[in-house]
Order: C-alpha cells, then structure tokens, then sequence
C-alpha cells in the first residue's frame, strides 16, 4: 500500500504492527527532517499516530502541552497529535491549525480514529473489506491490497458529469468512500461513526455588521498576515505560485513583507492569449522583486501529460486545467522546493467568481422580470472570454432566463451551471442511463445543507455549495493536493486558515460583493501592497486549453483515437459509440468550441483512462501503463 504512494513522501518509510492495527507512511521531510520520521507515539507508546500534512501552530501547542507536563522527544510537529489527544481527547482536532489527514491507534481503548482537516485540504479514502478497513490517502493504495470487485459507482460519474466532482463522502469507485472535510471516523471493534467536528457555516442575512467596512478590512489583514506567518514554517524553503491575480500576488505580497531574502515565485504562462497571463504576472515580479520563473504549457504539453494526470486526480474530470499545475509543481521540485503557497481558497472565501455576479444580477432582475434592462447587466460578465456566453444578449437572456423566478431554491446560483455540465449525460450509453435512472446529483447536496441555510444570504448560500462541491472535491484535490503531490510538493494554501474562513463567513455580503465587484473587502486590506493593475483587475478564473490541446490540423494522438475508438468504448460500456464519434468529428473539424463540447470531450476521455488505470487488473493494465509511460517519455 505504502510503496504505491512514494510520490507523496519519498524521504522515507516507517511502519507499525500493533494487534490489529497496521500504520504506514511514506515521509515527506519539511519540520524537523533529523528526527520526525513517522509513526511517532506518546511516552508510554500507548498511542501511535501517522498523518499526512502540517499543524501549522504545533510550536504554540507544544508549549502549552510541555507546561501541563508531556514530555517530548522529538521537535516535530507531528509528535504534537498524540500528546494533544492524551490531553484533550477527541477534541484534540479543534486545537490544531493545519492541513492534515490523522490516523490515531489508542492501544489501550482498542480504537482508531481517522481525521481530515476543516477544509479537506488533503484527502483521506476508506474502505469496508470483509473484516478489514482499509484506509489511504489515496484510492490506488487502498486497490492495491483489496477484494472487492473493480468498478465504477454510476451515481458518483453522475455527480461529476454536474458537479466537476463527487460531494460528501461519494466516490467513483463502488465501495470506496471519502471521509468529508471536518470530519472525524471512529472505528472501535464493529462500531463505527461518522463525527463532523466542524462546519462551513454562516449567519442569517443581514446588512449589518458590529465591524465597519474598513475595520473588516483591517481584520482581513491581520487574519491573513497570521496565517501566512504560520504557514512559512519549514526547515526547508519556501515557495509561492504567482498567477498575476489578486488572490496570488496577496500571498506573494505578504510572504515579501515577513523577509528581506528574495522570494523565490513560479507562474504557468501559455502561448495562447485568451489563458495566459504573464503581463500582470511580471507587473508582481517587478514590484515584489521576487526570483521568478515561468514554465510555458504548450497544447502538446498537455496531451501528453493527460494520462499520468488521471493517475494521480484518479477520477473524471472536465477540465484540462489540473495539467499545467502538473507540470509546474514538477518544475519547482526541480528547483529543489518542496513547499510553495498559493491563493486557493480565496474566491470562494471572499466571493470571487463570475457565478456569485451572476446570481446577484439574475436575483436582481427576479425582482422585475419584464424589465429589459436589467439583464443587460449580464454584458458585464467574462471580458476575458473569446466564446462568451454574454456575447450574444439574445442568448445571454434565454439561457440565463431559465428558472429565473426560482430564487428560493438553494441551488439558484449555480442550476445554470449544472445545465451545461450535464450535457455529459446525453453521451452515456443507455445501459448506464437506466443505471442512472433514479439518480438526483442534487439530492446528496440537500442532504448536506444546514438546518438555517434559507435564512442565509443569497450569497452565502451559494458560497456553501461552491465549496461542498467545485473547492472540497476538485479545486483542493484535483487541481491542488493531487498534481501538487504528483511531484513530492506540498502546497499550502493560506486563505482556508480556518480563522479567515471563519471570520469571513461572518461578514455581510455586501462587504464582499459591491456591486459587481467581487471581494470587495480583501481588495481593501490590501490595496497598500499591489501596484494598481493588480489590485483593481478583474477576476480572470485560471483556465487552460481543452479540445485544442489534443487535435493538431484535425489529428488527435494515437492514444487517444484508440481509447475513443468505438471497439474500446463499446468494451467499457460506458458511452454510445455513435455520439462520442459525432463529437470527435466535430474535434477533428475544429468545430467543438463551447464549453459543453469542452467538457464532454475531457470528461469522456478521462473516464475511459480511469477505466484503463483503475479498473483493469493484471497484465492488460500494467503493459497500458508502461506503454502511456513511455509515450510520455519520448513526448518529454
């Protein structure tokens, strides 16, 4: 299990049999590299743990432990968990300040306990196996050693054929489950419970607030220089990614401020326009002074690229947008960094995105349907976009029209979303169409709202779903631990400090969404540190090539015309034939442009990949495997 994970920690490997438990961990060193191997125990070595991760606040918590009397041996942050849990109990989680995945084996009470941080920063997968429980921070571990049947869950492809993800604890795989973010898992002989000890909430709307507008602000700053302080910490140095967005260059910014040795920043920059977005990058370079490189994607790049992709991420996904962080996080292992902060988070957070404008515009316009001005507001939406879907008014006010009234539905900001995602569904076969038949994506997301979320602001609640949804299951794992770990990196992501999370959530809406301008508040704390073209530019969301990357004058890679050929898709069952080839010709005509062509392309693409990594057993998958190495190899 453990081997079949050596990219996450390549440093070393430690292991514990104790009764029926068995622990491994695969070491990636950054605090304390001498001493801090895993599994570590408490005095008595009657409570063992592993994790994956950091307790960013472990000195401070160290302290406080060493005055109630534990004694400690190592100077790693990890040591910390087992006096923490002999001190506090289970209620040792709401103490730590990090991003983690715990396992914990208390010998004396015969209990293990499996702990994800708040925000499900980083991934923990479980499994029933007969008797056993088998537990990973990732599902290749987990098929590496089980005996359950190899399949796909129909309801969890269904949810990312909406979503971009699964939600809750739903994967694609049958019999594997995710333990959610803020969640707690006690096994104890054959018991078993499911404990969130945190959630994502916020307060019934309302325009007020004890804070002003600028003493928000002030706290904004204060909550984010603390969080980037703790998350400096390392023995090892630290990098940061700069997009040339707002949310980047803060970090970028605040990293600057806390030393006089120059950063060290790295980009992803693509030759075509409409993505990159070196301009704005090298405004930041020049006014932080930051040593800085940029690695160029280029469309082959990402072909052949895409299958180690899906052998990392081990889902479907819909976007190609994951390939390029890939090839950037192994560019910066090279550079000899093994941690490097980004600006994740901080859309969601502070209410960034095209979407949250949208629904504001489109409850606006609820308001007095029969207006024709009103959904001209819509015109204001996606500069940055060659294929606009505001382009035409006409279209713009049809699509963005539907279910306008239905502004009491908890999904209102993104149902139009979904639509297009959806589009997915009609290139499923009809044997998994009937599968699907009593499948709702939407009914696992109402099971998960909160008893008051209807009395929460319009955009609280559709911060709520953007982060049970597009942040927890594919922004943070995806497109962040996954390609980030693929290359032994650790990415740290400041703006999910529980605290900012917290205390933001708590803010009125208006402090985030000014009219139709998007985190108001965080442009405010720190206007003082970005040059004007940074800190007034629009949100212009990270996107990468899709259907382009893989068809060169109307030619795909081999690869990909034999997995999409109608012999292996008719094997794998899972799409009609005759319409993925309809779609390829359309790829091959250079006639596929809009977002739904886009998505189908790349969600059947990887789903066939999954099939061929995951689910095949034996000598089939393993010579695929060698032959998408070396194709790789030769691309490189």
């Amino acid at each position: 299990m453990i081997e079949s994970l050596a990219h996450r920690g390549p440093d070393g490997f430690g292991y514990l049999q104790e009764g029926p438990v068995g622990l491994a961990h695969a070491r990636l060193s950054i605090i304390d590299l001498s001493s801090g191997d895993q599994p570590i125990a408490n005095e008595d070595q009657s409570v063992w743990t592993v994790f994956n991760g950091e307790i960013f606040n472990f000195i401070e918590i160290r302290a406080a432990l060493e005055r109630a009397g534990h004694v400690f041996r190592t100077q790693s942050d990890t040591e910390t968990i087992v006096h923490a849990y002999e001190e506090y109990g289970d209620d040792f989680v709401h103490h730590l300040n990090g991003q983690f995945v715990i396992a914990l084996w208390d010998s004396r009470r015969r209990r293990l306990l499996l702990a994800r941080d708040r925000l499900g920063i980083r991934p923990l997968f479980v499994q029933r196996d007969g008797r056993r429980i088998l537990f990973a921070s990732e599902i290749k571990a987990i098929l590496a050693v089980s005996s359950q049947p190899r399949r796909l869950d129909v309801d969890g492809l269904a949810q990312v054929f909406t979503f971009w993800s699964t939600v809750g604890e739903r994967t694609v795989f049958a019999g594997i489950r995710s333990v959610p973010p803020g969640c707690m898992l006690k096994l104890e002989g054959e018991r078993e419970e499911l404990v969130h000890y945190w959630h994502w909430s916020h307060p019934a709307a309302a325009d007020s607030s004890r804070l002003s507008f600028d003493e928000a602000a002030e706290q904004v700053r204060e909550l984010m220089s603390d969080a980037v302080r703790l998350q400096l910490r390392a023995d090892v140095p630290v990098g940061a990614y700069l997009s040339g967005g707002l949310d980047s260059s803060i970090i970028a910014a605040l990293v600057r401020t806390r030393s006089d040795v120059p950063l060290r920043t790295f980009s992803v920059v693509f030759d075509d326009a409409e993505f990159d977005e070196s301009s704005h990058q090298q405004i930041m370079v020049r006014h932080l002074g930051t040593q800085h490189t940029s690695v160029r994607c280029t469309h082959g790049d990402i072909a052949a690229s895409f299958p180690r992709l899906i052998a990392h991420t081990e889902t479907p996904i819909v976007r190609t947008g994951p390939v390029p962080l890939m090839i950037l996080s192994e560019h910066v292992r090279r550079c000899g960094f093994k941690v490097v902060l980004s600006g994740e988070g901080a859309d969601e957070v502070f209410g960034g995105y095209d979407l949250f404008k949208e629904a504001q515009i489109r409850r606006f316009w609820a308001r007095r349907p029969e207006s024709r001005s009103r959904p001209q507001l819509l015109r204001r939406l996606y500069p940055y976009l060659r294929h606009s879907p505001v382009g035409s008014a006409a279209y713009a006010e049809s699509f963005f029209g539907q279910g306008l009234r239905d502004v009491d539905s908890p999904f209102y900001g993104h149902s139009q979303r979904w639509v297009t995602t959806r589009r997915l569904h009609a290139f499923l076969s009809r044997d998994v169409q009937a599968q699907m038949a009593g499948c709702v994506p939407e009914a696992a997301l109402s099971e998960m709202l909160p008893p008051d979320f209807a009395r929460w602001s319009g955009l609280s609640r559709d911060q709520f779903v953007e982060a049970q949804t597009l942040l927890f299951g594919y922004l943070l794992s995806s497109q962040g631990d996954r390609v980030a770990m693929a290359n032994s990196v650790e990415g740290r992501v400041p703006f999910l400090d529980h605290r900012v999370v917290e205390f933001a959530n708590q803010l009125p809406a208006r402090y985030k969404l000014r009219g139709l301008k998007e985190k108001a508040v965080l442009r405010r704390a720190f206007a003082h540190l970005l040059p004007p073209e940074v800190g007034g530019r629009v949100k212009q969301p990270y996107r990468s090539p899709d259907i382009q990357s893989f068809f060169k004058d109307g030619r795909a890679p081999a690869w990909v015309e034999e997995l999409l050929s109608p012999q292996r898709l008719g094997s794998a069952g899972y799409f009609d034939g005759s319409a993925v080839q309809r779609l390829l010709a359309k790829c091959r005509a250079g006639r596929a442009i809009g977002f739904a062509d886009n998505m189908a392309f790349v969600g059947i693409l990887s789903t066939m990949l999954v099939e061929e990594l995951f689910l095949k057993r034996g000598e089939a998958a393993a010579a695929y495997n060698a032959g998408l190495a070396s194709a790789a190899a030769a691309h490189n």
